[in-house]
């Protein structure tokens, strides 16, 4: 009988265990083959929200400070699989789309008080282009960014002209850049009419 109680609570235990790690796990694992939100859709030809967020060294970076550059807005984090799959090309694009016009702004949304692993990670991965610290007000306002990584493609205008959530492949992330970058500067009179 005491064996029959033991081997009972050691199946509770594994049992609470799984579900627990399970449930740990699906929080931080929502990253690819992600059906995009319709709030994230409806986004495109719309200008991007605008925020402004902090880099790792406390220095403030708006959204906005990139008009008339395309933006390429990354939403990720240290412990993603994809996010380190993804990361090495962007390093490359920056390389070769900056004097063009291109911007790549990171937005690591990783836990509070993790500013460490962040820093770790830029440097273990040479990343080359900005990163700021993400907050959950900024994820939702691009439609709560429910996988990762999450990318939107902005154009010189501040406007949304496509957006990818989870890994895609990086001849389909270099396609979009050069949409971003492709896309006209409106003059201003242009973009007044737009805006109205």
């Amino acid at each position: 009988m005491k064996r029959n109680v033991v081997v009972l609570f050691v199946i509770i235990f594994t049992v609470a265990f799984m579900v627990y790690l399970g449930a740990r796990l699906s929080r931080k694992n929502v990253q690819a083959n992600v059906i995009v939100p319709e709030q994230a859709s409806a986004m495109k030809g719309n200008l991007a929200p605008d925020f402004e967020l902090s880099t790792l060294d406390g220095k403030p970076v708006k959204l906005s400070g990139y008009r008339g550059k395309a933006v390429l807005l990354n939403f990720w984090a240290t412990w993603c699989g994809p996010c380190k799959v993804e990361t090495p090309w962007l390093v490359d694009f920056y390389k070769q789309y900056q004097p063009q016009g291109l911007e790549i702004v990171g937005v690591a949304m990783d836990d509070a008080g993790s500013q460490d692993e962040i820093a770790k990670f830029v440097k273990d991965m040479n990343i080359n282009y900005t990163i700021v610290q993400g907050t959950e007000k900024v994820g939702d306002a691009y439609g709560g960014v429910d996988g990762l990584p999450s990318s939107f493609f902005i154009d010189r205008n501040g406007k949304i002209v496509d957006m990818t959530l989870g890994l895609r492949g990086r001849s389909d992330l270099e396609d979009d850049i050069k949409k971003a970058l492709g896309a006209p500067l409106q003059t201003a009179s242009a973009s007044n009419t737009v805006a109205k």
